[in-house]
């Protein structure tokens, strides 16, 4: 715990990361507000999938693209422009009156394309704010913290958009999306800090084993996750005071797994080993719908989220060339959002034919992938023991004047 405290005291750092949190949350709330604000209108979870599955396409390709921009045109204004246009979007959706849903799905792939790049803006940044001793541990805080995002957030939209409405929902998300996004574009960091403009083609950051491990696990985590916060909403349906303590507790696991476990030495194993405990959980779950069963069984599996998340970072940070960086978070960012876009999605379809049962089953299949893959997959994976988890420095050869 002083290892955290000691971090947060290093200038700039709580304040970059209170920034970025802010700036992400929106999207910790929009799957499962899109999911229940079409639901509402148009009376069918799988058409709100549909919507739900064109804005995670938007997303897959924003990631890594709009990463390498931000070497290109420099941070603040690829982080300004995004953030416009993703806010137009979430607002079209939130006030418009009732629109086929083509039109919807068109609207929320615009705003899955402008997500902001907060996420590889500030992985980018973290490297240089922290000697290399303290990377790991920051990124073990930060993955404890943006557990916030992906449990809390659906924690309140559930709250609002059962006892308000789903289009306050949305405009709360939206809100969050301005105030985080202006905030962390106005930090100092976000201006000393330049990403060099990569010179490798798009996409050949996947070419890492590390880089591609981590964004396949974090498509599988997220999408579990995803499935979990829908399945709870229909298991509970306007009982929001239920679906908002079980939801509350998966968060509280986390950030409890993460901040005791963040700091434990990360091994070739350690990914699986911490998705072991997130599928454990998960599977579990899948026997009852009852509120102290799915309490204590989502207790558990949030215990391997974090510490998960965290090995991502770090094998991720460890495996590249410092102006990768961005591109290589970016991409597994888009695996993130495309994992909580899809695992609310399936889960709807599923909900529709078998009820919120049906939700569990699909966490759960996400989760035993997600254990499975780097576990068959270790070796891609650097031992870090004992190691530095910094990106390697970008070096060229210098020419040299004949004598």
């Amino acid at each position: 715990m002083n290892s955290y405290l000691s971090l947060l005291k290093t200038r700039g750092v709580a304040r970059i990361m209170a920034a970025q949190l802010v700036a992400r949350f929106p999207f910790g709330m929009l799957s499962l507000a899109f999911l229940l604000h079409i639901e509402r209108i148009h009376h069918s979870y799988g058409a709100a999938g549909l919507v739900l599955a064109a804005t995670s396409i938007g997303q897959a390709i924003a990631g890594p693209l709009t990463s390498r921009w931000m070497g290109v045109w420099g941070m603040r204004r690829v982080l300004v422009l995004t953030m416009s246009v993703c806010a137009a979007a979430l607002l079209a959706i939130a006030i418009a009156p009732t629109l086929p849903i083509p039109i919807y799905m068109a609207i929320g792939f615009i705003g899955g394309l402008s997500t902001p790049p907060v996420q590889p803006a500030v992985r980018t940044i973290y490297p240089k704010m922290v000697n290399s001793r303290q990377l790991t541990p920051l990124f073990s805080l930060d993955a404890s913290a943006q557990e916030v995002i992906w449990v809390l957030g659906p924690v309140i939209t559930t709250f609002i958009a059962i006892q308000v409405s789903t289009v306050l929902a949305i405009l709360v998300a939206l809100v969050f999306l301005v105030v985080g996004g202006t905030w962390f574009i106005a930090s100092p960091e976000v201006g000393r800090v330049r990403i060099p403009r990569s010179k490798r083609s798009l996409g050949a950051v996947l070419k890492k084993p590390a880089v591609l491990l981590s964004t396949v696990t974090g498509f599988l985590i997220v999408g579990a996750c995803a499935a979990v916060e829908a399945g709870v909403v229909s298991t509970f349906g306007n009982n929001s005071s239920e679906s908002g303590v079980v939801l509350a507790l998966f968060a509280v696991g986390s950030l409890a797994g993460g901040l005791a476990l963040g700091h434990l030495p990360i091994g070739p194993w350690g990914m699986a080993a911490r998705m072991f405990v997130v599928f454990a959980g998960m599977a579990l779950a899948v026997f009852s719908t009852n509120f102290w069963w799915l309490t204590v069984t989502l207790l558990i599996a949030g215990i391997g989220i974090a510490p998960a998340l965290t090995v991502m970072f770090a094998i991720v940070s460890s495996s590249v060339r410092f102006s990768e960086t961005a591109e290589a978070y970016g991409w597994v960012g888009t695996g993130q959002l495309i994992g909580a876009a899809m695992g609310s999605a399936v889960a709807g379809f599923m909900i529709d034919r078998f009820e919120a049962p049906g939700a569990f089953w699909v966490a759960a299949a996400f989760a035993a992938l997600g254990f499975i893959v780097p576990a068959v997959f270790h070796r891609a994976a650097p031992d870090l023991r004992g190691r530095d988890a910094s990106p390697h420095p970008d070096t060229e050869p210098v020419p040299v004047q004949p004598s």
